[in-house]
């Protein structure tokens, strides 16, 4: 298994929207990084290509300081380029198996599903891990389809590869996840939007972890 279970506890998605004046993405993911995230993956869906490996780069180098993988959204050229750990697929992205055929063996692939079927079509393409959502919306994607906490559980026992719940995950409702069988939750506004992001990060690692 190329990421650990652990591994996608707390999965921090990026969205430099959130950004404030004086922040980076970098001081940003390092603060979450700090406060106990344990994967990043870069989804920036509006920069330019030298933009993008700009940033992957950064963070790269950050992650790498405490060991935390670095997966990149839909852009396998940039995850080699950037030296990242993986890269995650979307249903309407480039597929698994051309992601592998460019990047090889050793990367971390991850792939969307919004039921058992996909999940499972995913699994036997050779995703590592499984991104299911969403499952209580989402802020940050217009185009979702939702997904019931009665789908992730079977999603979560038909396949062996780990997955993660994702969509509009929050402090009110992550405890929810906690019976389904996923990992952990990929979590987007509820760490970048938050005035004090190493509260929230550890805040969602408590009620997670049932405290």
């Amino acid at each position: 298994m190329k990421i650990e279970r652990e591994t996608l506890r707390l999965y921090a998605v990026t969205d430099r929207s959130w950004l404030k004046e004086g922040e980076s993405l970098c001081s940003v993911v390092e603060e979450l990084l700090k406060a106990g995230v344990t994967c990043v993956q870069l989804r920036e869906k509006h920069l330019s290509d030298a933009e993008l490996l700009k940033e992957a780069c950064e963070l790269k180098e950050v992650c790498a300081r405490y060991q935390v993988p670095l997966i990149i959204n839909d852009r396998p050229d940039i995850a080699r380029k950037a030296q990242a750990d993986g890269v995650h697929v979307g249903l309407s992205d480039m597929g698994i198996l051309q992601a592998r055929e460019l990047l090889g063996e050793e990367y971390i692939i991850g792939s969307s599903a919004h039921n058992e079927k996909e999940a499972l079509a995913a699994q036997e393409a050779g995703a590592d891990y499984l991104g299911c959502g969403a499952v209580f919306g989402s802020t940050t994607k217009t185009d979702t389809t939702g997904l019931s906490l009665e789908e992730l559980q079977r999603i979560c026992g038909a396949v062996q590869i780990p997955a993660v719940a994702i969509g509009g995950v929050s402090r009110e409702n992550i405890r929810l996840l906690r019976n389904t069988g996923v990992c952990g939750a990929a979590v987007v506004s509820a760490l970048f939007a938050a005035e004090d992001k190493q509260a929230a990060a550890r805040e969602l690692l408590r009620l997670w972890e049932g405290e």
